[in-house]
């Protein structure tokens, strides 16, 4: 049976399709990486994206254009990394593109589909070739040129996959990190992944949950906290859910999302309120879930409901007295702990002129940034990309007019671009700190008495553009670049893109990078060492220093860093 036309119904059995497609392929596209370190997480960031519009649209049912609108919010929120949020770009124009309508034949497919390239384009300030980008759009332009008018849709995607196949294979040819490495585009690989299955689900053969994944085991496994008999609640819930308005219940149009989130910021914290068509998306921290579920259910019902007992996350954030807390909680509070998704600030009773958030990874990195007056930390860094909705919930607790962002990671730079659009109760300012160095470097130059935000970015931009931040780590496979001879489970060094030492043991793989980073005009080293490296390792680092770049003011930071052994700023 050939399809004529895309009704809301058949896009989210699609969506849902290519998602869980996505899914049961993530680890092949994560390992699609350039670098040999493991940090391939293209296919989770892009797999959590795409079930944020899956999860979306489960159960409903409406007008192509109400589906496409809830998909796409889905995804906005949900984004994370450079790929996600490309995708969620991708996806957004292609519904923009559905705009009014109730269902679309092939020309509005067309159509749709060449917004959703233009958008996705759109979102990058300087668009690179051989990427998730060219393969969206070659794979468009094809299918909309050799598909005819009145022709089904399964010959528009199946056009749409033999050409992005095609065009994933020439990605290494416009892109020379590609060819180096040996391997395709990683976000092009995903974006077949998911087309392959929204095409099964057009041809009736949706890809569904294994049994595997509908019977697996909860995700916090033996050897996490455990949470018994005789265990105190301390974190509260993580509650998420979908909540679709009711005419009966209240005044859809006329529905108020400040005066929810006024509301539930007595019930908990952490709150984010999203109201796309007739349906709110909601985030909260609470103690008491019950509470927020008979609240919301004043305005409408449940389409999806989550709550995660916060005390089984396997690691915590420990920031004292900086923390989100009732009113009349002490100044003196002693040390809270929070889970690894937590949001940390510090309350401001009145409004500031300027707060900052800082996304990093480590409970030591953490600290030294609150040392430092950050407002907020965002959990996050390789392999753990925060979503835009994590940034958007970090800029909701604070109260200030402007905010600055230190994504400190050029993977998480357009999540918080993403979120600073759609946050208006401030002005958003992403300074473009590509690493934890940079952004160091810049936070300690802050200066908020400037006359304007323009000049105190400028003091930053100044105070870190001739930062060097070295990277030290395992390789997760043979390589061959820059001219080293790289073995699986070597140490390696790199700054930015360049790959610079390798040795069998991380303390000479980091003594190797300081002596090729040329730090002759740097004055100060940091050594941050991570969750894996001793302080024996850390004081050799120190010697040799001390030995061959005496003029080298050193300092060292426990930074608890997961990836990373070590990670060296030179300021």
């Amino acid at each position: 049976m050939q399809t004529y036309a895309l009704t809301g119904d058949l896009l989210a059995r699609m969506v849902q399709s290519g998602a869980q497609n996505l899914r049961n392929n993530a680890q092949i596209v994560n390992d699609l990486n350039v670098f040999p370190i493991p940090d391939g997480d293209t296919g989770e960031n892009m797999s959590l994206t795409m079930e944020g519009g899956a999860t979306a649209v489960c159960g409903l049912e409406g007008t192509l254009e109400e589906i496409s609108g809830k998909m796409a919010t889905g995804m906005l929120l949900n984004a994370r990394g450079n790929s996600g949020v490309i995708l969620s770009q991708f996806f957004g124009g292609i519904s923009k593109g559905w705009a009014g309508a109730e269902s679309a034949d092939l020309d509005l497919v067309k159509s749709a589909f060449a917004s959703g390239v233009k958008q996705a384009y759109s979102a990058v300030i300087t668009p690179t070739e051989g990427t998730i980008l060219t393969v969206a759009r070659e794979a468009t332009d094809y299918a909309s040129q050799h598909t005819a008018s009145g022709e089904p849709l399964e010959k528009f995607f199946s056009n749409f996959l033999r050409e992005a196949k095609k065009s994933l294979k020439r990605t290494p040819d416009l892109l020379a990190c590609l060819k180096e490495a040996g391997v395709i585009d990683s976000g092009g690989a995903g974006l077949i992944y998911i087309f392959e299955g929204m095409q099964k689900a057009l041809g009736g053969k949706p890809v569904l949950r294994s049994e595997e994944e509908t019977l697996a085991k909860p995700k916090y496994e033996e050897g996490a906290m455990k949470f018994d008999e005789n265990s105190e609640l301390t974190f509260g819930y993580c509650t998420e859910c979908l909540l679709q308005l009711q005419h009966r219940k209240c005044d859809i149009d006329a529905f108020d999302t400040e005066r929810m989130i006024a509301d539930l910021e007595k019930m908990g914290n952490s709150i984010v309120c999203v109201k796309a068509g007739s349906v709110v998306k909601l985030h909260i921290h609470t103690m008491e879930p019950g509470s927020v579920f008979n609240y919301c259910q004043q305005y409408g019902e449940f389409l999806t409901l989550k709550v995660e007992n916060m005390n089984l996350q396997n690691t915590h954030v420990h920031i004292q007295n900086r923390f989100v807390g009732s009113a009349d909680e002490e100044e003196d509070s002693e040390e809270e702990s929070f889970d690894a998704g937590a949001i940390v600030v510090e309350k401001a009773e009145s409004k500031k002129r300027l707060a900052t958030v800082v996304c990093a990874s480590g409970e030591g990195i953490q600290q030294a940034f609150v040392d430092m007056g950050a407002d907020a930390i965002v959990n996050g860094g390789q392999t753990n990309n925060p979503s835009t909705e994590d940034f958007l919930s970090a800029f909701r607790l604070l109260n200030a007019e402007n905010i600055v962002v230190f994504p400190n990671n050029s993977n998480i730079i357009l999540a918080a671009k993403q979120a600073g659009e759609l946050y208006k109760d401030a002005k958003v300012f992403v300074f473009e700190s590509k690493s934890i160095g940079e952004g160091y470097a810049a936070l300690s130059m802050l200066d908020p008495d400037l006359d304007s935000m323009e000049d105190i970015l400028e003091g930053m931009r100044e105070a870190s553009k001739d930062v060097k931040t070295g990277h030290v780590t395992y390789s997760v496979r043979d390589a061959h670049l820059n001219g080293l001879d790289i073995g699986q489970g070597d140490y390696i060094g790199y700054v930015d893109k360049e790959m610079l030492s390798d040795a069998k043991d991380a303390t000479q793989a980091a003594i190797l990078l300081l002596d090729r980073m040329q730090l002759e005009n740097h004055s100060v080293l940091i050594c941050v060492r991570g969750k894996d490296a001793t302080v024996g390792q850390s004081e050799q680092i120190r010697d040799h220093l001390a030995q061959t770049q005496p003029e080298l003011e050193y300092y060292e930071i426990d930074g608890k860093q997961d990836v990373y052994n070590f990670i060296l700023i030179a300021e």
